[in-house]
């Protein structure tokens, strides 16, 4: 996919989001944390009582909780970071809303059950253009549906659309890859049959970082086994498209390493509190 260098009035921009963000979740899960020292149901006291990871110590009892909670924090943090920056260059939306035809669903069911059905005679390895096609399929009745979506994006200049399921690590099971590219044909569908075209509709799977690491093939068997090769926006894939730049990740990236001292800082304030003899 291409896309243009970054400009420096961009690569400001997009600097200042991710300073903002990076700055404002340390801050925020310091003082979360902090603040629910003395309360029982608090993120770190509630795993305090599992008697088998107090065994193993303090440290490893404190520590077991908080990499979870920021695992989990850190992810929406990027979500979130990620969305600001799309609004400086596109159209952002969050759902998908319009018609969509029985033919249309039906179609897209007998499909996903070939992508699923690896050992059967019609098994289908996934390709972009087994939907292509698919706003054609408007004979049968139509109903409304609305769709949540993690993002729609829409290029003023190009006119492109692009639906975008994001999972941060890229996990997914063999129940969610089916229902993430069912939930995203179907808002294929809608938005064909609002546009009346699907000549600039992109639907993608999407991760903020590649579990396999930056340049290697991503692997993942369950995510293989319903998306095709063309829909994958891994890594810097998905943020030089998101910063509309072939250097958006370096400049994330570079801009996100600058300002994790923040985050380092918000964790010693919370060690210090919860083990302040360590």
């Amino acid at each position: 996919m291409n896309v243009p260098m970054a400009n420096v009035d961009n690569e400001k921009a997009i600097r200042a989001v991710v300073k903002m963000a990076v700055e404002s979740y340390a801050s925020a899960f310091s003082d979360r944390h902090i603040n629910e020292f003395d309360d029982e149901e608090g993120t770190i006291n509630m795993k305090i009582h599992n008697v088998f990871i107090s065994a193993l110590g303090a440290d490893i009892q404190y520590y077991s909780a908080l990499a979870r909670s920021l695992d989990s924090s850190l992810g929406n943090m990027l979500e979130k970071m990620a969305i600001t920056i799309a609004e400086l260059h596109y159209e952002v939306s969050q759902h998908v809303e319009g018609p969509i035809y029985q033919e249309q669903t039906d179609y897209i069911a007998e499909l996903l059950e070939s992508y699923k059905n690896t050992r059967g005679i019609n098994h289908k390895k996934p390709s972009v253009l087994h939907y292509k096609g698919i706003s054609k399929k408007n004979t049968t009745s139509k109903h409304s549906k609305r769709h949540e979506s993690d993002y729609y994006l829409k290029d003023p200049d190009t006119g492109m659309h692009y639906l975008i399921e994001l999972k941060i690590g890229g996990d997914l099971d063999n129940k969610k890859a089916r229902s993430e590219k069912e939930a995203l044909l179907e808002q294929y569908c809608i938005l064909a049959n609002h546009l009346g075209s699907e000549d600039k509709i992109k639907i993608c799977f999407a991760t903020a970082y590649n579990r396999y690491g930056e340049g290697k093939p991503w692997k993942q068997g369950r995510v293989l086994q319903f998306f095709a090769e063309d829909e994958l926006l891994i890594s810097s894939k998905f943020w030089n498209l998101v910063c509309k730049s072939d250097r958006g990740y370096e400049i994330v990236l570079d801009e996100y390493r600058n300002n994790a001292p923040k985050i380092i800082d918000a964790l010693a304030r919370i060690k210090k509190k919860y083990l302040p003899n360590s």
